[in-house]
């Protein structure tokens, strides 16, 4: 339908193998990638694996035509889930081809773009807010009161532990923790986490 923005039948194919990276996350584009075949995993990588998968698209299928057609940096991790076949398009022509289609195709590819991207942020953000409740209610589980009253939370478990058992990596979880040290939910270093608005933790347990 958009000759102009069809791959270049004639450019060789790149082949990357299951489990190889295709795109990184905040990675700045200076190229667009067509599947050509093969099945390749959207989501967001921790610790070398990809911890939470948002999808899955087969070829063929523009994996980064959004970000592209933005001018902005990749929004997910790409993984090839099986044996892939890919070509490459240079930035520059890709966009060359989006200038020359008529002005209201434009806007509305841009507009169906942007919407796309919005969807796949909001995804992202309710996982890390997923992962922020997750925390609060292992804190709030596992809280006792102190001599003075006060609640805190021995860590009796290296922190990689804890995440495996909530199902985060540690990465993530040492990142909530000091998300909820900064809004001032816990305190304290060391094995020993003070909880000194247990209420208001409550509300972030809730999500």
């Amino acid at each position: 339908m958009w000759p102009n923005l069809s791959p270049d039948m004639y450019s060789e194919c790149e082949t990357a193998a299951p489990g190889d990276v295709l795109r990184v996350r905040q990675e700045q584009l200076n190229s667009v990638l067509y599947l050509v075949s093969g099945r390749v995993q959207l989501g967001i990588r921790e610790e070398g694996q990809m911890r939470h998968q948002l999808g899955v698209v087969e070829g063929p299928f523009w994996l980064d035509a959004s970000s592209a057609m933005l001018n902005l940096p990749c929004v997910v991790d790409m993984v090839a889930e099986t044996r892939v076949q890919l070509r490459r398009q240079s930035l520059e022509a890709f966009q060359r081809g989006l200038e020359s289609l008529p002005k209201s195709v434009q806007v509305l590819l841009h507009d169906m773009a942007a919407g796309y991207r919005q969807q796949t942020e909001l995804a992202i953000s309710r996982l890390a807010q997923d992962a922020e409740a997750r925390c609060a209610q292992w804190l709030l589980q596992h809280a006792q009161h102190d001599d003075s009253g006060a609640m805190s939370v021995i860590l009796n478990q290296r922190k990689r532990i804890i995440a495996a058992q909530l199902g985060i990596a540690p990465e993530t979880f040492s990142r909530v923790l000091r998300n909820l040290r900064e809004h001032g939910l816990i305190m304290g270093s060391g094995n020993v986490l003070k909880l000194p608005q247990p209420s208001a933790l409550e509300l972030v347990a809730a999500g």
